[in-house]
């Protein structure tokens, strides 16, 4: 009652200056600018906020209605200004989350949505209650989902207990054909210790980007970009097992660029992605291959719990130390939300390549599951991967009947969501693998740990 009696005495000096003179109280002018800004009148609230700060310029309440109504007339050149003098006057929790919200405001008004997507990462670092961050985190949803750049960023710093992809064994077969026809029998020989695995540690980092420069309710056009580096460090076990290498020897890097397009189908349950991409690859600091690669997938979501997916992968590789390779792939998935708010996800997919080099040709099948938790388990989520793969070569030189590699490999990823700095979450990922081969020289075995971080909102 008393805000309203306020605006009305408010309102009625302003429209007859000639009548009265109101005095108020510092306090009484913030309400009346408060009220002012609720009310949309942001010429008024100005006002008040700038007769408050020509009383004390450190007035930080002042500061963050200015801003707030300059920034809603479109002057968000001096409504930043405002908001800068709010954040460097900011001395509490609760002061910071307010000045970072209208920093955030004032900088996506000005079309700097990245900037402005930090600053309501700040919010909910400092927000004083739940309510509050929910409000910061609904803010950033809605600037990322508006923002034409997103940019994705991962580093990894693990042990590796296979970095170069060598064998298990200790043992195999020389070529076939070459042995076969000097000593009527295929020749076994020992493997060097730069063929046999190698451990060490990895360490490297990716980084996507992607610029929406075209945007319809139904469609949306990207480009995109992809820079990607891994290196390792052998362990002492290693550098004694292969002397005269070094962890850089198998460094591996690419650089991409891309276009994607976006379009929602059968009434919006559905949704085609298409992408174009074109790639270099370096191994140990050479050029390794160029590429080529196109993609095509159409999901389609049967309820509100279930979604279908089917793709198709089709890409050139043009070798500089590798043969030429073509490969087309097709997949299908299916994901599920039961219930409980777990998720569950099972797919399938056919590889198939084609090269001058018939050593490179093979098919291959894929079986992968997926399963995550919906809820965290000692404020830990849990991510569960499952899969196996069987891919036959027609031609190897090491087995007159081809190659043939039977592979199964497992993936554990912990989230820790009681952990959480500026909305990330620190992560642990467990991998495991296992191939399986008729040549004892594609024998592998894998183990790996790697630390990340992830968004949590």
């Amino acid at each position: 009652m008393r805000q309203a009696v306020l605006a009305a005495v408010l309102g009625v000096a302003a429209a007859c200056p000639a009548l009265s003179e109101v005095t108020l109280s510092a306090d009484s002018l913030r309400k009346a600018a408060s009220i002012s800004l609720q009310q949309g009148d942001v010429v008024r609230a100005q006002a008040y906020a700038e007769a408050l700060l020509e009383r004390d310029p450190k007035d930080l309440t002042a500061h963050l209605i200015r801003a707030r109504a300059l920034r809603d007339q479109g002057k968000v050149t001096p409504a930043r200004e405002a908001a800068r003098h709010a954040w460097a006057l900011a001395e509490t929790d609760a002061q910071r989350y307010s000045a970072a919200l209208i920093t955030a405001q004032v900088l996506s008004s000005m079309g700097k949505r990245t900037r402005a997507q930090f600053w309501l990462r700040r919010a909910v670092q400092l927000a004083p209650d739940t309510r509050l961050e929910a409000r910061a985190k609904r803010d950033f949803r809605y600037v990322r989902a508006r923002n034409p750049w997103s940019t994705q960023m991962s580093f990894v710093l693990a042990p590796n207990s296979n970095i170069n992809n060598g064998s298990a064994q200790e043992r195999s077969y020389l070529n076939y054909a070459v042995t076969e026809a000097l000593f009527g029998e295929p020749v076994e020989y020992g493997l060097s210790g730069s063929a046999q695995a190698l451990s060490g540690l990895e360490w490297g980092g990716t980084l996507h980007a992607r610029y929406r420069f075209a945007e319809t309710p139904t469609s949306a056009q990207d480009l995109k970009f992809g820079l990607s580096y891994r290196s390792f460090i052998l362990s002492s076990g290693a550098r004694n097992q292969a002397p005269g290498l070094s962890g850089s020897d198998f460094s591996f890097g690419t650089v991409s660029f891309g276009y994607g397009h976006r379009t929602r189908n059968f009434q919006r349950k559905g949704e085609l992605l298409s992408d174009l991409e074109v790639g270099q690859s370096w191994y140990g600091g050479a050029r390794y291959a160029s590429y080529l690669r196109g993609s095509m997938r159409q999901t389609y979501r049967t309820s509100a719990r279930r979604q279908l997916s089917f793709g198709v992968n089709a890409e050139r590789l043009l070798g500089q130390a590798t043969p030429d390779v073509d490969t087309i792939a097709f997949s299908t998935s299916l994901t599920e939300r039961f219930s409980s708010g777990n998720i569950g996800y099972v797919g399938l997919a056919f590889e198939t390549t084609h090269s001058v080099n018939a050593g490179s040709e093979y098919g291959e099948i894929e079986l992968r599951s997926g399963y995550v938790l919906g809820k965290p388990v000692l404020g830990t989520a849990l991510q569960i991967g499952l899969g196996t793969a069987w891919r036959d070569y027609d031609v190897s030189p090491h087995a007159r009947g081809g190659r043939q590699d039977t592979r199964i490999f497992a993936d554990l990823t912990a989230t820790f969501t009681d952990f959480d700095y500026y909305g990330f979450n620190p992560s642990v990922t467990i991998t495991a693998s296992r191939t399986n081969s008729n040549i004892g020289l594609f024998d592998t075995r894998r183990l790996g740990v790697s630390l990340g971080i992830k968004s949590a909102f």
